[in-house]
């Protein structure tokens, strides 16, 4: 009898995390000051690229919703593009990230991405497709944008938002206080990140 009783606990237990789902652990999400997670994804053309490729350089990972109004204020006042040229100037690889799924709200092909980005001159290191939302899981990133920097040793030293003012208007960009400028800034100086987490703004990922 008390063996069927153990049994049955162990039953339940394991029926409760099976209604329970899969775990949404501490592992499921980039923390800063550990190793950034791996990722492995393809680009534009079909390449396969992963976060490894650029050790060694600092490097700034964008998630990126082009139809949402968010990211059309960055885009639309030309701010991620300055950014991306002013950074990669300094060679900084900067990758752009879309984790939309097939049939959601920016979700975008191989050919589809080169037009967008192409439309907007956009100008980043990569621009990597997710639509299984693989890397995007991994980072627990939840919002377009949020932004995300990695220092040459693979250790992640900012995650957040890419500004401090949650608005969809692109004249807000010029007295915004840019919080991935100011990391960047601060980590290739050899300084100090002053902000290194902040909550992240703007549309929600559609995995």
């Amino acid at each position: 009898m008390k063996g069927f009783r153990k049994f049955a606990a162990a039953v339940l237990v394991f029926s409760i995390a099976l209604l329970a789902g899969p775990a949404q652990d501490a592992h499921a999400a980039a923390v800063v000051g550990k190793a950034a997670p791996a990722f492995t994804l393809t680009d534009m053309d079909g390449k396969t690229v992963k976060l490894s490729d650029y050790k060694g350089k600092f490097v700034v990972l964008e998630w990126v919703n082009f139809e949402c109004p968010f990211v059309k204020k960055h885009y639309g006042s030309e701010n991620m593009q300055n950014l991306q040229k002013t950074y990669t100037g300094k060679d900084v690889a900067w990758i752009s990230i879309c984790s939309s799924a097939p049939g959601k709200q920016g979700h975008l092909s191989g050919d589809e991405a080169k037009e967008a980005t192409k439309e907007r001159g956009a100008s980043p290191s990569e621009f990597l497709l997710d639509p299984k939302g693989v890397a995007g899981r991994a980072y627990g990133a939840k919002t377009t944008p949020h932004m995300f920097v990695v220092d040459p040793k693979g250790k992640l030293i900012y995650a957040g938002a890419i500004d401090d003012t949650p608005s969809t208007k692109p004249a807000d960009v010029a007295t915004a206080k840019n919080y991935v400028v100011a990391a960047l800034d601060a980590a290739l100086a050899g300084k100090p990140i002053g902000t290194a987490t902040t909550k992240p703004y703007g549309c929600s990922v559609k995995y």
